[in-house]
């Protein structure tokens, strides 16, 4: 896999293109969530105290829960 990201941490929004997936692999965001979620305010003393709350969206690549391979 060939992993690029955009955009910014405290601007409008972050993601990651990720070249080289085979197609028709399982992937839903509930796959990916528990990963983002680990680094939400208040898992621990030392988060931050935002209360921001990120969601995980796939925006292309994944048709009725398998990789697409494009």
């Amino acid at each position: 896999f060939r992993i690029s990201s955009w955009g910014e941490s405290h601007g409008g929004g972050i993601g990651v293109v990720i070249d080289g997936c085979p197609p028709r692999l399982p992937l839903d965001v509930g796959d990916i969530q528990p990963f983002l979620d680990r680094r939400r305010p208040g898992q621990s003393k030392i988060t931050t105290p935002r209360d921001e709350e990120d969601q995980i969206e796939i925006l292309s690549g994944v048709f009725e829960g398998l990789t697409l391979g494009t």
